[in-house]
C-alpha cells in the first residue's frame, strides 16, 4: 500500500499515501510471501528447479502474451481494484498490496474461461503464467493512478473545500477545482514519463546489478505456483474463500447504508466504548475493510497506528485543549488550523517529513553505496551495459538464471525508442502543463525532467535493494523546491502541489516498471509484453481513475470535510505541506512549533534506534510514518486494523497451514466486498435516493431533552 495519502503504492502495500510510499514496500509484499510460503518449501526441498518443470511447456511470443482476454479481465479488475483504492484513499489513506487479489482474480477469471472454451472446442491458446503476468502488471497499473494521481493528496489538496479548511493562501491563484477534462489531460501528460526513463537501465538492474525486488519476487513466485496443477488447486480453493467473504463484506456494506439517513448515523458511528471514548475517536466502525487490511499488515504497522493514537488521542489532544484560551484562542473552532487541529495537522506533517528524510538518507546511502560497489566489482575496462547492448550469458549461473536471462536478453526494447519517447513526452508535457495550471512555469518543468530521469533511477535502484519506494519524499521535494521558487504572490502553494503531482509520478511508475521487469524475468515474460502491459494499464488508469474520482465528488457532497464519510485526510495535510514551503511557519498556533521540533527529531531518533538495534529486536519498535496517521484521523480505523491483526493472529495459533494459505484470500474479499460496495451507493446518492433510517446514539440526558421537546 506503496504506488501510498499520505500513503501506500503501487507496491506501497500498506499506508497508502504516506506510510506506503516510504516505507511499506520494505514488508517485501507480506500477504504474497504469506500466500506462497508452503510452495517456496516445496520447490526448496525438490531437486527439479522451477524452470525445469515449466520445461516441457513453450515460451509464447512477446505478441501471444498480449491477448484480448487478458486486457479484458485487467479492465474489469482495474476498475474494482480502483474503486478500493480510491476509497481507501479518501478515508484513511492506508492501502494494502493488491498484488495477490490481482494474481488470484487474474487466474481465476482467465482460467474459467479457457476451461469454458476447451470443453465447447473453441480454445486456441492455452493460459500461460506470461499471460496471468501481464494481467497483473496491467490492474496493478491502473489502480495505482489512484494513488499517483493525488485524489487523496496533492491533485484534491488544490481544491477549494481544502482550500477552505487551510485558513491560509485561499486567493483564487492557489485554487483549482477538480474537473474531469484538466484531471485526465494532467495524468496522460506526467504518467509516462517514469516508464521510459528506465528501460535503458533495466539490464544493468535486473541482470548485471541482480537486484532483489522482494515485492516482484515474491510475485512471480505466486504466478509460478499457480500455474503448476497443485497450486492451481490451491488458487480454486482460495479464490472460493474470497468469494465467500467478498459476499459477506458487501453485504454487511448494504445493510449498514440502511442506518445511514443523516449526518453522524449508522454503524460508523458506534460509541462501542461509550461515548466520551467516542469524542475522542476511540471506537469501532464496523469496517470490513480495515478489518481486512490489518489481516494484510504486519503487526508492527497496526500496533503503531494504535500507540500513535493512544498518545495524539489519548494523552496530548485532551491535555492541548485544557489550554484553550492560553495557546490558542478560545473561540476557534475544532476545525481551525488556528486552533486545536493546527496541532493534530502541523505534528503530523512534522513526524511524516522526519520519517521520510530518515529514510530517504538511508536509502540514497545505500543506493550509492550499491552502485560503488556494483561498479568496484566489474572487471578492468568494461562498461556498464544498457538495455540494448547484448553480453554472454554467465555459465556459472543456475539452470533457471541461464533460462531467464537468455529470454530476457531476447526480446530487446531499443533504446532510441526509450529516449526518444521520454523527451517527446516530455516536450508535450512542458507546453501542456502551463495551460493547465498557469503557476507552474515551462522552466520549473525542464528543471524537473532534468533531475527526474536520476531520481527515478535512484528510486528504482533503491526499490530493487530495500523494497521501498520513496515517490511521496520525492514528490514533498518538489513541493518545497518549486513552492518556495514560484513564491506566495505568483500561485507557489499550486504550482507546488502541482510540481509534487509530476515528480511523484515519474518516480513512481519507474520503480514500478522495474519490479514488473523482476517479474517478468522470472515468469519468463517477454519484456516488451511487460513493457507493453505497463503502458496500457497506466492508460487505463488515466481514465479510469479521474472518472472513479469524479463519481464520488458528485455522489457525496461533504467529500473533503473533516468528520464526514470520506474526509480525505491527506489533501490537506499536502496543501499545508505547500503553505509551509510558501510562507513559512507564521500561521502556526503558539507553542506548535516547538512540538514540531520535537516530533520531527523525535521521528528521526526513533528510526535510528530502530536500525541500531538490529532486526530481532526492532520489532518491537513502532514505527513513526504509522504513528502519524492517526495524529489527524483518531483511533477507529487503528482499532479495526488490529482486530484483524488479532483474528489472523488466533487463526494462526489454531491452525497455521489454513491461515498462511487462506489469511490473504479472507483479507481481499473483506476489502474488495466493501470497496466495491461504494459503486452502488454511490450511484442511489446520484440518483438522490437516501438510507430510511437514521441510527444515532445519544447520552441519557440528550435523551430526556429530545423526548421532551418531541412530547411537546
Amino acid at each position: 500500500m506503496d504506488r501510498s495519502n499520505n500513503s501506500v503504492n503501487r507496491r506501497e502495500p500498506y499506508p497508502s499515501n504516506e506510510y506506503s510510499t516510504n516505507n511499506t514496500n520494505s514488508q517485501v509484499d507480506f500477504l504474497t510471501k504469506k500466500t506462497n510460503e508452503s510452495h517456496l518449501e516445496q520447490e526448496e526441498e525438490s531437486t527439479q528447479s522451477v524452470e525445469r518443470i515449466f520445461e516441457s511447456k513453450e515460451v509464447p511470443t512477446w505478441q501471444s502474451q498480449l491477448t484480448f482476454r487478458a486486457f479484458f479481465v485487467s479492465f474489469i479488475l482495474g476498475i474494482l481494484f480502483t474503486f478500493i483504492v480510491m476509497k481507501l484513499n479518501l478515508t484513511t489513506g492506508i492501502i494494502p498490496s493488491l498484488n495477490v487479489s490481482a494474481g488470484l482474480l487474474g487466474f481465476f477469471f482467465v482460467k474459467t474461461w479457457t476451461k469454458f472454451l476447451e470443453k465447447s472446442g473453441w480454445l486456441k491458446q492455452p493460459f500461460t503464467r506470461q499471460e496471468n503476468t501481464v494481467i497483473q502488471t496491467c490492474v496493478v497499473a491502473t489502480s495505482g493512478i489512484a494513488f499517483s494521481g493525488g485524489f487523496g493528496s496533492y491533485l484534491f489538496g488544490m481544491s477549494e473545500v481544502i482550500a477552505k479548511q487551510s485558513n491560509e493562501d485561499n486567493a483564487a491563484d492557489n485554487i483549482k477545482n477538480p474537473s474531469l477534462g484538466w484531471m485526465i489531460s494532467f495524468l496522460f501528460v506526467v504518467s509516462f514519463l517514469g516508464l521510459f526513463s528506465v528501460v535503458p537501465l533495466r539490464k544493468i538492474m535486473i541482470i548485471d546489478f541482480k537486484l532483489i525486488y522482494p515485492s516482484g519476487t515474491a510475485t512471480a513466485h505466486l504466478i509460478n505456483s499457480f500455474h503448476t496443477p497443485q497450486g492451481a488447486k490451491l488458487a480454486k480453493k482460495q479464490v472460493k474463500a474470497l468469494g465467500k467473504f467478498f459476499s459477506f463484506s458487501f453485504l454487511w456494506g448494504f445493510f449498514q447504508w440502511f442506518f445511514t439517513a443523516g449526518d453522524g448515523c449508522g454503524f460508523v458511528n458506534f460509541p462501542t466504548f461509550g461515548l466520551k471514548a467516542y469524542e475522542n475517536r476511540f471506537y469501532f466502525d464496523f469496517s470490513a475493510t480495515y478489518v481486512g487490511v490489518g489481516m494484510i499488515c504486519p503487526y508492527l504497522i497496526n500496533i503503531s497506528l494504535l500507540v500513535g493514537a493512544i498518545l495524539s488521542w489519548g494523552i496530548m489532544w485532551p491535555l492541548i485543549q485544557d489550554r484553550k484560551g492560553h495557546w490558542y484562542p478560545a473561540n476557534q473552532s475544532d476545525s481551525s488550523l488556528h486552533g486545536i487541529q493546527g496541532y493534530r495537522v502541523f505534528i503530523a506533517i512534522a513526524m511524516i517529513l522526519g520519517d521520510g528524510l530518515y529514510n530517504f538518507c538511508k536509502v540514497l546511502g545505500r543506493t550509492l553505496y550499491g552502485i560503488y560497489f556494483q561498479i568496484r566489482e566489474k572487471r578492468a575496462g568494461s562498461v556498464l551495459p544498457v538495455g540494448a547492448r547484448g553480453s554472454p550469458i554467465e555459465p556459472s549461473l543456475s539452470y533457471d538464471d541461464q533460462i531467464r536471462t537468455e529470454l530476457f536478453l531476447k526480446d530487446q526494447i531499443p533504446t532510441w525508442v526509450a529516449i526518444a519517447g521520454y523527451v517527446s513526452i516530455a516536450i508535450v508535457s512542458t507546453v501542456t502543463l502551463p495551460h493547465i495550471f498557469h503557476q507552474l512555469k515551462w522552466y520549473y518543468i525542464v528543471v524537473i525532467y532534468i533531475f527526474a530521469p536520476i531520481l527515478a533511477f535512484c528510486n528504482a535502484y533503491g526499490c530493487g535493494l530495500t523494497d521501498w519506494s520513496l515517490a511521496s519524499t520525492y514528490g514533498k521535494l518538489a513541493i518545497f523546491t518549486i513552492g518556495a521558487w514560484a513564491g506566495a504572490a505568483h500561485g507557489g502553494v499550486l504550482a507546488g502541489l502541482a510540481a509534487c503531482g509530476v515528480m511523484m509520478n515519474i518516480v513512481s511508475t519507474a520503480s514500478d516498471l522495474t519490479q514488473d521487469f523482476k517479474t517478468g524475468y522470472m515468469t519468463l515474460a517477454s519484456p516488451r509484453s511487460m513493457f507493453i502491459s505497463q503502458i496500457i494499464g497506466t492508460a487505463m488508469g488515466c481514465v479510469i481513475s479521474p472518472c472513479v474520482f469524479w463519481l464520488f465528488y458528485k455522489a457525496f457532497h461533504d467529500l473533503g470535510v473533516p468528520g464526514s464519510e470520506y474526509p480525505a485526510p491527506y489533501a490537506l495535510v499536502y496543501r499545508n505541506m505547500s503553505i509551509l514551503g510558501v510562507e513559512g511557519f507564521s500561521a502556526l498556533p503558539k507553542n506548535c512549533l516547538t512540538l514540531c521540533y520535537v516530533f520531527f527529531l523525535g521521528a528521526i531518533a526513533i528510526n535510528a534506534l530502530r536500525d541500531a538495534v538490529g532486526k530481532n529486536k526492532a520489532k518491537y519498535i513502532p514505527l513513526p510514518m504509522a504513528m502519524a496517521i492517526p495524529f489527524y484521523l483518531g483511533s477507529y480505523f487503528a482499532i479495526d486494523m488490529c482486530l484483524g491483526s488479532l483474528i489472523l493472529f488466533v487463526w494462526t495459533k489454531i491452525d497455521k497451514v489454513k491461515a498462511d494459505a487462506f489469511g490473504p484470500a479472507v483479507a481481499s474479499g473483506l476489502i474488495c466486498g466493501d470497496g466495491i460496495w461504494t459503486l452502488p451507493s454511490s450511484i442511489l446518492a446520484l440518483a438522490g435516493v437516501n438510507p430510511p433510517i437514521c441510527m444515532k446514539f445519544l447520552s441519557r440526558k440528550d435523551n430526556i431533552r429530545v423526548d421532551g421537546f418531541i412530547k411537546h
